[in-house]
């Protein structure tokens, strides 16, 4: 897969491809675990760079670029890019490729590295191989701003000490070739750039505002499009109130052949979560008792839908990697979103965590139709992040097109989805 954006105009990505990649092999193996170390490496100097590109308003406010009408996500009037979303994802394929030569070709994400500064100079972002290399680069998209772009490049090259011994145990290879990955550099780029700190928060759940910004990378099996690992970072979880500094938050997840591993099971007293079992909080689940989260902008017959099952625990909430995670997080039981505005770079991360912890994020329109026809959710439509959407153009190549459904545990999907299913008939009687 090409390393440059798939909002670029220029690039040549082969989704999907099944042929290994030149200067690739399947001889080329590495422990699942060193990968996913790397990934939270990578995830965490993402973090800081994002963290430091807010720090100052001065130096934020040359950062902000608004994005072309190509690359724009339908759903906002206005959408952004920032030279953080483009540094972070740069940063990211750097690191990679550098731990494991070559799979930095197979990773994919929403910006494009092409930079125009205020004198219409068109600038490919990179790192560079010094960090005055990449202070110098940095120098002509920011206008000449010393001081901001070797700051910036300090970020860039500064080694950030990261690791999970949880991971140490795990001894799995996988071929370099049979994996790809989606990154969102920065998600919910909106918020990041609003920059709300006094949001507080409805049962642990943030409607908007910097907790609902994260950095996601997901891991896929080119083969077969599912979701094998997934890192999703909150570089804003927390803000010190004396020094104002934030604190951030990581989660992973590993979901491949019999193993299913994640950083939230040591909270079960080690035991792990059976793949079909309920979540400690679901352990006595009153029947009709679910919780959700979606966004404000959804339809109206599904939001009707969502609050005749939900009530008081209907949740709206920004940015679709953070809507995941409150699933992750086991804040709500389901997220639900019918529209076509997320898409893989968005899923892939929180949709191998989830995997690890016996759920999943499933086509929602599929889902819909099983359960009219059959009554059932047999095979389940897993999202795949190995094809691009037939007849799509653009960004749009790469969406959910028929929506998603995240939840951490089956054992309440079918029922939900019934109920969904019979409201969503209801509702669209009345209309």
């Amino acid at each position: 897969m090409d390393t440059r954006s798939v909002s670029s105009d220029v690039r040549t990505l082969c989704v999907g491809a099944t042929e290994p990649h030149p200067g690739t092999t399947s001889l080329i193996l590495a422990e699942m675990s060193d990968i996913l170390q790397e990934l939270l490496r990578a995830s965490e100097k993402a973090a800081c760079i994002a963290r430091a590109c807010r720090q100052e308003e001065t130096l934020f406010q040359l950062l902000i670029e608004e994005k072309k009408e190509g690359e724009k996500n339908k759903k906002f009037l206005t959408d952004f890019k920032t030279l953080a979303d483009v540094l972070v994802q740069e940063v990211i394929k750097h690191d990679i490729g550098k731990k494991f030569p070559g799979l930095e070709k197979n990773i994919a994400g929403e910006e494009s590295n092409e930079f125009t500064n205020e004198l219409g100079e068109k600038i490919i972002v990179k790192v560079c191989a010094t960090e005055e290399e990449t202070a110098q680069l940095l120098l002509k998209v920011l206008d000449n701003n010393e001081a901001a772009s070797r700051a910036l490049a300090r970020a860039v090259h500064e080694e950030v000490l990261l690791s999970d011994p949880a991971l140490d145990s795990l001894n799995i290879n996988i071929p370099h070739d049979s994996i790809a990955m989606w990154v969102d550099p920065i998600d919910s780029t909106y918020q990041y750039i609003k920059g709300s700190s006094d949001i507080k928060p409805n049962n642990g759940i943030y409607t908007k505002g910097l907790q609902c910004v994260t950095i996601l990378i997901g891991v896929y099996l080119i083969d077969t499009g599912l979701p094998v690992m997934g890192v999703i970072n909150q570089p804003f979880a927390t803000r010190d109130p004396k020094t104002l500094r934030w604190k951030g938050q990581h989660y992973w997840g590993l979901s491949y052949m019999d193993s299913n591993v994640c950083s939230l099971q040591s909270s079960t007293n080690g035991e792990g979560l059976d793949k079909h079992s309920s979540s400690p909080r679901h352990g006595e689940h009153r029947q009709n008792a679910y919780s959700a989260v979606t966004s404000s902008a959804e339809a109206k017959n599904i939001l009707g839908s969502l609050t005749t099952i939900c009530r008081e625990n209907l949740y709206f909430a920004a940015g679709a990697g953070y809507k995941c995670l409150c699933v992750v997080q086991d804040l709500v039981d389901f997220y639900v979103f019918s529209d076509d505005t997320t898409f893989k770079w968005d899923s892939c991360a929180p949709h191998a965590i989830l995997r690890s912890l016996g759920g999943g994020i499933l086509d929602l329109s599929e889902c819909l139709k099983k359960i009219r026809h059959k009554n059932i959710l047999s095979d389940q439509p897993h999202l795949l992040y190995n094809k691009e959407v037939e007849g799509a153009v653009g960004a749009d190549r790469f969406c959910n097109k028929g929506g998603l459904i995240a939840y951490r545990s089956e054992i309440h999907l079918e029922s939900f989805m019934d109920l969904f299913s019979k409201n969503m008939t209801l509702q669209n009687e009345e209309n």
